[in-house]
């Protein structure tokens, strides 16, 4: 649709076996990734949203209920289960039941949705805030047709 490129954030901080990649090796690499010219990214991971912001002209902000992102976190896991998702994680980190996903997945909207919020208010470029499916689906309608080639 927009034809950039996608940067999955989880298949650059997670090495395989789910391995972490460290504090200052994720900030460089976040630098890297920003430093190209024309980007989108995926992901939520909030030590590095002030490096992407001061790169970023847009922001897609999906503020959806915690129902919604548990379900659809558990839906996908199980689809996946034991399975590497190549598009999204590096090799060797198969989906699993993490624990700690649902967790913060559960307490997203009171540990963390207001930091974001908090960054999103100083951010100087476009921001777009959905807080249903819906809402975003009709954006995205009128972006495609926006962004139809002439006939």
């Amino acid at each position: 649709m927009l034809d950039l490129p996608l940067v999955h954030l989880d298949r650059h901080y997670w090495q395989a076996g789910w391995e972490p990649t460290s504090p200052e090796q994720w900030r460089e690499k976040i630098r890297q990734l920003v430093a190209a010219p024309r980007w989108v990214i995926d992901g939520n991971y909030t030590s590095t949203l002030d490096l992407r912001l001061a790169s970023a002209d847009t922001v897609i902000y999906l503020d959806f209920s915690t129902a919604l992102c548990l379900t659809r976190v558990l839906r996908r896991t199980l689809r996946n289960l034991g399975r590497e998702r190549a598009d999204e994680l590096p090799p060797g980190c198969p989906e699993r039941l993490d624990p700690a996903l649902l967790r913060y997945v559960i307490g997203f909207r009171r540990d963390v949705r207001m930091k974001i919020l908090d960054h999103l208010a100083g951010f100087s470029g476009t921001t777009y805030r959905f807080a249903s499916p819906g809402e975003l689906e009709r954006f995205l309608t009128a972006l495609g047709r926006e962004n139809r080639p002439a006939r």
